[in-house]
């Protein structure tokens, strides 16, 4: 697997990263990646693109994550032309909707999207909203019971939904 991750497009949707100069953004998202590529990507080749040219704000290359400047065209361009040179399936990871479009019609190997939010979000116990019932899959017998008699214990009448 190929994973091609928009790195100002993750960077400015976290929280932790968002405020920060760019470059420490940049090397922030490296750094995070390369700690915890195996939770967070899986196996493959993994290459963060950022727009512009590196300003030699520090390290940017860590372990095996690769990271490419865009250097005189988009960071979404660059992406383009990896993906349609990828002889192996394509993991993007952006919220760009346009990207995500453009990625898919320059390959013919299977591209799988991920959103910024959810880069991070499923392994800092944040979880995406779920309709209806929760699973109750791993949980001991009766967790739910105990759940409704903590509520009562704790949380004011009109918060226990």
């Amino acid at each position: 697997m190929r994973y091609l991750i928009d790195g100002y497009n993750i960077t400015m949707a976290d929280d932790a990263t968002r405020r920060l100069p760019r470059g420490e953004q940049r090397l922030a998202l490296v750094r995070r990646l390369a700690s915890r590529r195996g939770e967070l990507l899986g196996v493959g080749r993994a290459t963060v693109v950022f727009d512009g040219a590196e300003d030699g704000s520090g390290e940017e290359r860590v372990a095996d994550i690769e990271v490419v400047f865009a250097r005189g065209e988009s960071a979404d361009d660059v992406i383009v032309r990896l993906a349609r040179s990828s002889a192996e399936g394509v993991t993007l990871v952006t919220s760009d909707r346009e990207l995500q479009a453009r990625v898919r019609a320059a390959t013919t190997c299977d591209v799988v999207i991920r959103t910024a939010s959810t880069l991070f979000d499923e392994h800092t116990g944040r979880r995406p909203k779920r309709r209806g019932g929760g699973s109750t899959a791993g949980l001991p017998k009766g967790a739910n019971r105990i759940t409704e008699e903590l509520k009562k214990l704790w949380l004011p009448d009109d918060d226990r939904s």
